[in-house]
């Protein structure tokens, strides 16, 4: 065991995870919290922050129990999912539920109301992104809107990951990249805060200072478990950037793409680029830009799946090769909880389409499967047309064990896939950018030799021809069922059944 070693611990949708690194980039442990996340209302998604702060005592003293006595964790590294929007009073308790990121599609009057003050236009060249369910800046104003009493009482805004930086270190710190997606309240061309706009959307919150992922927050303020006071802790970020960070896809030309609960998609370009139906962003190192894309769901998609039959990942994905490309037939829209890009669309619903008896469990896995990967083509479409160069594409998250998925995604796309070494994911992202703080790695850890390269995913061509006429009826599919699933999607009124034998 090495005396030095590198914790990083990430703030997930549906999990926590953990990771005890070596100086090496050598993976000496994992640990991983479920966790779920409260649906209150329709189009409602958040989580209670004080489950965030448990996790990572929690992940630290398991990862650190029974370390030698010449073992110390050297730096932590933290990030999350993203972007969220916690409000807290100015000792930093929180004052509601944190919101989620673009799967919390409640802001939807107030991205029309900010789009009519503001110009959506001006908007989009201003920030890099136009306002959508993505944006922090409109869940804000709608705490302002619909809880008064809150708003009244918040000073501060966190993210998971600067939420946890607080807690460990006192700082009141907000990365660069997580705050180009509170649009409009950041200015990318700046690097600041865009302080009017933040007055008109967000009155008398201070906002934090801004600080680039790598950067220390400070060091903590007093030991937890495994790791003592004065450990550095690194400001942090999205997980998203932060699992880029891991497999070593922040160069100009990579394209990451995030096999998780969502499906997310990261490029890096050499300018900054403007896409109506994207997101531009900074990135997550110094004068780095991105393009970037998230599918509202895709994991969410065959854990729901397996719920619903009660059969295991293994048998599913055994059935879904089985059952073969096209699906015996079935063509779905993976729009179960609305659509993020490139589509943009809350109300958006899942549609299932050329079902009959004789269709199995299996054929709708490999369905689902498909739809997440023509999602995929969609979107590698928009960031092209918007001007990215896509020259390598990196395949990371959990969706990326079995090969099935992956090689559905090359296919489709007709992208060859990298799979790195290591695919722990954004904790391990988390934990490179804190060897970045120790002098020995002048600033950065190399992790390119951390994580190398461990298979590749080679699109199959005799399977291009079919998949190029399925793309095609998906892309008819949505706007032929848009008005249908809208309708179906508007609150309806209770209607209570009257007693059987009562009279009008």
């Amino acid at each position: 065991m090495p005396d030095r070693a590198f914790l990083g611990v990430d703030i997930g949708t549906s999990s926590s995870k953990g990771v005890l690194v070596g100086p090496d980039g050598a993976i000496l442990r994992t640990a991983v919290r479920t966790h779920d996340v409260s649906r209150p209302a329709p189009g409602h998604v958040e989580m209670d922050a004080e489950t965030w702060w448990t996790e990572l005592l929690d992940i630290t003293a398991e990862l650190t129990s029974g370390l030698g006595p010449g073992t110390q964790v050297a730096a932590l590294g933290v990030s999350g999912m993203g972007p969220c929007v916690l409000l807290t009073d100015d000792p930093g308790t929180p004052l509601r539920p944190a919101i989620l990121y673009g799967v919390d599609t409640r802001a939807t009057a107030q991205v029309e109301a900010l789009d009519a003050a503001l110009g959506r236009r001006t908007v989009l060249e201003t920030c890099g992104s136009a306002l959508s369910s993505q944006a922090a800046g409109p869940k804000i104003a709608w705490v302002r809107d619909h809880e008064p009493d809150v708003y009244a009482r918040a000073r501060h805004l966190f993210m998971p990951a600067s939420f946890l930086a607080f807690r460990l270190t006192g700082a009141y710190v907000l990365d660069h990249h997580s705050a180009s997606q509170a649009t409009p309240l950041y200015d990318p061309r700046a690097h600041r805060w865009h302080d009017r706009w933040a007055g008109l959307v967000a009155p008398g919150l201070e906002l934090p200072e801004l600080r680039w992922p790598g950067e220390a927050a400070g060091v903590t303020r007093e030991a937890i478990p495994g790791v003592p006071a004065g450990t550095p802790v690194i400001t942090g970020t999205i997980d998203a950037w932060s699992e880029a960070v891991s497999v070593d896809a922040q160069n100009v030309g990579d394209l990451m793409l995030m096999y998780g609960t969502t499906m997310f998609l990261v490029a890096t370009v050499a300018e900054p680029l403007r896409s109506e139906t994207m997101w531009g962003t900074v990135g997550a190192y110094p004068g780095t830009h991105n393009l970037a894309g998230g599918m509202a769901t895709s994991g969410a998609i065959t854990s729901w799946l397996r719920d619903l039959t009660g059969a295991d990942y293994p048998t599913l994905l055994a059935e879904a090769t089985r059952s073969g490309p096209g699906a015996n037939g079935l063509l779905v829209l993976p729009y179960f909880a609305g659509e993020r890009t490139p589509v943009q669309d809350p109300d958006a619903r899942g549609v299932v389409a050329g079902l009959t008896l004789s269709h199995t469990r299996g054929d709708l896995y490999r369905a689902a499967l498909e739809a997440t990967a023509f999602g995929v083509r969609h979107n590698v479409e928009a960031m092209r047309d918007a001007g990215a160069t896509i020259e390598r594409v990196v395949a990371v998250g959990g969706g990326t064990r079995g090969g099935l998925w992956t090689q559905i995604v090359s296919d489709v796309t007709g992208l060859p896939q990298v799979v790195p070494t290591h695919t722990v994911g954004a904790s391990y992202g988390a934990a490179a950018l804190a060897a970045g703080l120790v002098p020995e790695t002048g600033g950065r850890a190399e992790v390119a030799a951390w994580n190398p390269p461990a298979a590749a995913v080679e699109p199959d061509p005799d399977r291009r021809a079919r998949y190029d006429e399925l793309y095609d009826l998906y892309r008819d599919l949505y706007p032929a069922s848009r008005e249908v699933v809208h309708a179906l999607a508007r609150p309806r009124p209770a209607h209570h059944r009257r007693p059987e034998g009562a009279h009008p």
